[in-house]
């Protein structure tokens, strides 16, 4: 049964979420987690670069972790979307789509972020999967061989130098006019990485895994991977209908102690950073629960 009054509320039930409900289970918090069921990480075969779980998929980590919190007589966990997150006077007011209306003293906003996936045919298909964001989580599985990268301008230009560390066959893939300039061009050309202005019509892949490129002069790239710098929104809006000040790049402005500009409010996880990885999420999680707890003890 769940109860209605915590001292915290967990919004989100993935890496960071759990991590953090972990920390508070053990600081002896009345803790509900509540989760949608829908990581953007879903639909990854494999996760890396998280010590002891490397090569595990998420959702097995994610399992693991919930096992383990849920083990605290004090943690709770519900299957359900919050809805709406409202002050009221020394408390928050958190609503659920199971109508159910929780009170708790602090709210921890775990929510990640929603991919926007570009207008190209198959493309969400491979996502996760062959169709990657970040080299140290999926690049040494795809080492020496032919790999993409979907990006323009001085981002393509900086992110392929990192890339070349995993592979010297890369191509940098504007999907119409590039705006890298003439002198980076050359500097990529030093290396034998080159620049595709194809427009893009769709990837062929098998599964997720990508065979080719196919582009709309009717052409095509035999291809085994691609990374991809997509564009991102919030995959939660009441961080920022509460007030909660979001940065220029799109992420919840937090300060080291994962306190947002809103007191009482705490994010973590791929909500407020870049560095998308499940070891950074359990980091930041471990560190919200700890000074969530600090700030009960301190009455802030």
């Amino acid at each position: 049964m769940i109860i209605k009054n915590f001292d915290v509320i967990i919004i989100g039930g993935s890496y960071a979420g759990l991590s953090a409900a972990l920390s508070l289970g053990r600081a002896i918090r009345k803790v509900l987690v509540i989760d949608s069921g829908k990581p953007c990480n879903r639909h990854t075969p494999h996760s890396h670069n998280f010590l002891t779980q490397d090569g595990k998929t998420p959702a097995a980590i994610a399992e693991i972790g919930k096992e383990q919190v849920l083990q605290y007589p004090t943690t709770q966990f519900m299957d359900a979307q919050v809805t709406a997150v409202k002050r009221e006077k020394a408390q928050f007011l958190v609503s659920t789509s199971g109508h159910h209306d929780l009170t708790a003293k602090k709210v921890l906003f775990a929510t990640g972020v929603k991919d926007l996936m570009p207008n190209i045919e198959s493309f969400d298909d491979c996502w996760g999967i062959s169709a990657i964001h970040c080299p140290y989580c999926h690049g040494y599985e795809y080492k020496g061989q032919k790999t993409g990268l979907l990006a323009n301008g001085d981002i393509a230009f900086e992110f392929s130098h990192l890339l070349y560390n995993w592979t010297d066959q890369l191509t940098i893939f504007t999907n119409g006019p590039s705006t890298i300039t003439a002198a980076q061009a050359d500097q990529l050309a030093l290396k034998h990485i080159f620049i595709v202005e194809k427009k893009i019509r769709k990837f062929q892949h098998l599964k997720g895994y990508i065979q080719s490129v196919s582009f709309n002069d009717g052409s095509t790239f035999q291809l085994d991977a691609i990374y991809a710098k997509l564009l991102f929104e919030q995959h939660c809006l009441i961080p920022e209908h509460l007030g909660c000040e979001i940065n220029e790049q799109g992420y919840i402005q937090i300060d080291e102690f994962q306190r947002t500009s809103v007191p009482g409010i705490y994010a973590a996880g791929d909500n407020t950073t870049g560095m998308r990885s499940v070891a950074s999420a359990v980091a930041a999680g471990t560190k919200a629960g700890a000074f969530i707890n600090h700030d009960l003890i301190s009455g802030k």
